[in-house]
């Protein structure tokens, strides 16, 4: 094997560009475990409060819960973290802010796919760089206690509350398991 100056130069110039590249991969490894952290968070913070609002003034009121703590869990979420932190879904729920962008659109679509080949949404995630920001989604599976209020049929009493709370409504018609919607988190690259 002969080696060339040409060939030594071209990996003295190429190194430092290989380098950044594995940094990078590194760094999203990173935000992606920090990401699920966050999640992980979210999810283990909202569910215990849904839950004791079930026992103590049923699905209608877990609605009215719902509708003011999770705005709240995200926001500080977001202070405390850096993240952008939010929930959003195809059939949305909150107008204002669980309508997904494009991106998120595009991500939610194809977790619907996958779960349609036979993946479960309990550890379905994705992450990637966009326009300089490390975005990351986690899908959001329906558990039982999301079918009190998120199920094709519900009581009269959160039928009641869902129209109050959430006029534009519709997030209903899911089934155990299936895809709800994503936690969505972005921050810079």
């Amino acid at each position: 094997m002969k080696i060339t100056l040409s060939s030594i130069l071209c990996c003295i110039i190429l190194l430092p560009a290989y380098q950044s590249l594995l940094a990078a991969d590194n760094n999203k490894d990173e935000l992606k475990q920090e990401a699920i952290s966050i999640v992980k968070k979210f999810g283990g913070t909202l569910k215990p409060q849904l839950q004791d609002a079930v026992k103590s003034g049923g699905p209608a009121h877990a609605i009215s819960v719902c509708s003011t703590l999770a705005p709240v869990i995200a926001q500080n979420l977001s202070n405390e973290t850096g993240w952008e932190v939010n929930r959003v879904s195809l059939k949305a729920r909150n107008n204002k802010t669980a309508i997904p962008d494009a991106w998120e659109k595009k991500v939610l679509q194809q977790f619907d796919e996958r779960q349609t080949a036979g993946e479960s949404a309990e550890k379905m995630a994705f992450g990637e760089v966009v326009d300089g920001k490390y975005r990351f989604m986690k899908a959001q599976g329906v558990e039982a206690l999301c079918l009190n209020c998120h199920a094709a049929e519900v009581s009269p009493e959160v039928e009641a509350a869902l129209r109050q709370y959430y006029p534009q409504d519709t997030a209903r018609g899911y089934t155990l398991g299936q895809i709800r919607g994503a936690f969505s988190l972005s921050r810079d690259f």
